[in-house]
């Protein structure tokens, strides 16, 4: 599986994973928003992109409007990126690092994240 998140966790030497969910809790094409270490993380699982296989983990709180949807957002493609749509506003952030195309002075949390047999792993500097 290509995981631009999970690349650039594993490059980081105090790198530790910890489970967050199941693969089987993940919607193809679509984000699910999972709770850890007291965020909201929206996960977004592409299965057939021309990269292959690909999983992100983002903020699922908007910074424009401060509401926790950004799960329910549209993914999508600008340019080459990657984004999510918010919902509310329809500013587009970059799934692999959060930049928002629109405003740049917003930005969405990202973390690492990857798939581990059954098991979706979030990183966490350790």
């Amino acid at each position: 599986m290509s995981q631009p998140n999970a690349v650039r966790a594993q490059s980081l030497p105090a790198t530790t994973w910890q489970p967050l969910c199941r693969s089987t809790d993940l919607v193809a094409n679509s984000g699910v928003v999972a709770w850890h270490d007291g965020a909201q993380i929206a996960l977004f699982h592409l299965p057939d992109g021309e990269a292959g296989e690909q999983l992100f983990a983002v903020d699922n709180r908007d910074p424009k409007s401060g509401a926790n949807v950004i799960g329910r957002g549209l993914v999508g493609q600008i340019k080459g990126d990657l984004v999510i749509a918010s919902p509310l506003y329809k500013q587009h952030f970059r799934l692999r690092d959060g930049t928002c195309l629109e405003y740049p002075e917003q930005r969405l949390r990202v973390w690492p994240v990857r798939l581990n047999g059954d098991s979706v792993e979030i990183g966490q500097a350790g």
